[in-house]
């Protein structure tokens, strides 16, 4: 059988895996990246709003921690609150 071009080209696609395995890499770290990135969307205010809470009760500045803790609270009330009307116009779906 006469070895050409294309005969070559296709042997060496179908016997080289390290295509393959390096697209699986590629594939994890896309999904990777996109579960960080869905996180930080989800729980982003939340950190950011803990943090700030913590920062300024270990700085001796408790007016502002309380504030801060207060606001946290009023978020997550926010928050649960339209979570409960999403629910209840989507029950039915």
């Amino acid at each position: 059988m006469r070895n050409t071009k294309i005969k070559k080209v296709l042997c060496r696609l179908a016997g080289d895996r390290a295509g393959g395995v390096m697209m699986e890499y590629v594939i994890l770290a896309v999904l990777i990246a996109a579960a960080a990135v869905v996180a930080v969307m989800y729980f982003g205010r939340g950190i950011v709003t803990n943090l700030s809470t913590s920062t300024h009760a270990m700085s001796g500045e408790s007016g502002k921690a309380s504030a801060s803790s207060q606001k946290a609270k009023g978020d997550a009330a926010s928050a649960e609150s339209e979570n409960e009307t999403y629910r209840k116009e989507h029950a039915d779906r």
